[in-house]
């Protein structure tokens, strides 16, 4: 589209114009202004003023270029893209933009050529939109789509390995175990009694195998909760919390409401199991609780995490140490799931996790 300048004014031309000067004065989400056929700035709207931070007096007479970047002005780009405009009547660009104090903001540009009556370019109308917070927020959720992609692997890979340890070396461990029960019952049939002795103790090389077997499931298990994959989420947080009872010494009233738990997703089973670990984990380090609680619920809309516990709590207005990765690996999983995590507490008052995640984010998808 070419904008065409008339060459003979009348009083209604110079009404209309007014009009529009007023109006272009008026607009503050966008940069307006207009360049000479060279590229130098001749007006300025308060929202450009605004956007790029230069008064009218301090722009006026200069070259456009200096909204550019060093790369892209060593490139080339100011004077390509008014090639462009002048050429084919328009041209449009996302990129960075610099302000007058040099920081850089992200914008939507569109430079149009302006025409004279004989159609002789004498200049070019430029429109710039800051899009920087909405540029950020396509960045972030680029950024966390690949975050779940990178965990959903780390997480297939460790179930994997969680598996082989589990069936093949685990099955390794008990037959090498049955062998030596074997040779130890031959032993006891063949071999005299006053020369057994002398040979060593095979319960003690059994006992041994009984740790190894202890070590791979706990490795397993750490990896992946096998559990999870065979018996639901429901099974594997009731485990879960009896385990940590079991270890910790501190009851643990586990609520599962299972009833629409199988139509999670597989990242949101093994997110809400992580999310549920860190937290006991925790708690066993630092809440000195004396009762803790596990509740999930779902409905229609929601699914509903919660971990609480009566311990010594945060310290009020206390500041997250730089070392938290704990909660910080739990906000990455909610973020993942399109949830919102909120961590309460108050001295001697405990501590609650909980998790809100939309069902439509995390169920299966038919």
């Amino acid at each position: 589209m070419n904008i065409l300048i008339s060459s003979s004014l009348n009083l209604s031309d110079i009404e209309i114009g007014h009009r529009y000067r007023l109006l272009i004065d008026a607009v503050q989400d966008y940069a307006i202004f207009m360049l000479d056929a060279s590229g130098i700035v001749t007006s300025w709207n308060p929202g450009a003023q605004r956007a790029k931070g230069y008064d009218p007096e301090e722009i006026v007479g200069r070259h456009f270029s200096v909204f550019y970047t060093d790369e892209d002005i060593a490139g080339g780009k100011p004077e390509r893209m008014l090639a462009v405009a002048a050429l084919q009547g328009r041209v449009e660009d996302e990129g960075w933009r610099v302000r007058k104090d040099k920081s850089q903001f992200w914008a939507n540009v569109v430079i149009t050529a302006v025409h004279d009556d004989e159609g002789t370019l004498i200049g070019f109308a430029k429109i710039t939109r800051d899009l920087t917070q909405r540029h950020r927020l396509d960045e972030l959720e680029r950024a966390t789509a690949a975050s779940a992609l990178v965990q959903q692997a780390r997480e297939n890979e460790q179930k994997r390995v969680a598996r082989e340890l589990h069936d093949d070396l685990g099955q390794q461990i008990m037959a090498l175990k049955m062998s030596l029960a074997l040779h130890e019952m031959e032993l006891t049939q063949y071999v005299p009694e006053s020369i057994r002795g002398r040979l060593g103790s095979i319960g003690d090389l059994i006992g041994q195998i009984d740790a190894m077997a202890t070590s791979v499931r706990r490795i397993s298990t750490d990896l992946r909760p096998l559990m999870l994959d065979d018996l639901g989420l429901a099974d594997a947080l009731q485990w879960l919390t009896d385990s940590f009872e079991q270890r910790s010494g501190v009851p643990v009233r586990c609520d599962v409401h299972a009833e629409a738990l199988g139509r999670l997703n597989d990242l949101a089973a093994i997110s809400l199991y992580r999310i549920t670990q860190e937290a006991l984990t925790n708690v066993a380090r630092h809440a000195r609780a004396h009762n803790v609680s596990v509740t999930l619920t779902v409905d229609d809309r929601y699914c509903d995490l919660r971990i609480c516990d009566d311990g010594i709590g945060f310290p009020r207005n206390s500041a997250p140490r730089p070392d938290a990765f704990g909660l910080l690996g739990m906000r990455e999983r909610v973020l993942q799931l399109g949830g919102l995590l909120t961590v309460e507490s108050a001295p001697g008052s405990g501590v609650a996790v909980m998790v809100k995640v939309p069902m439509s984010r995390i169920v299966v998808q038919t």
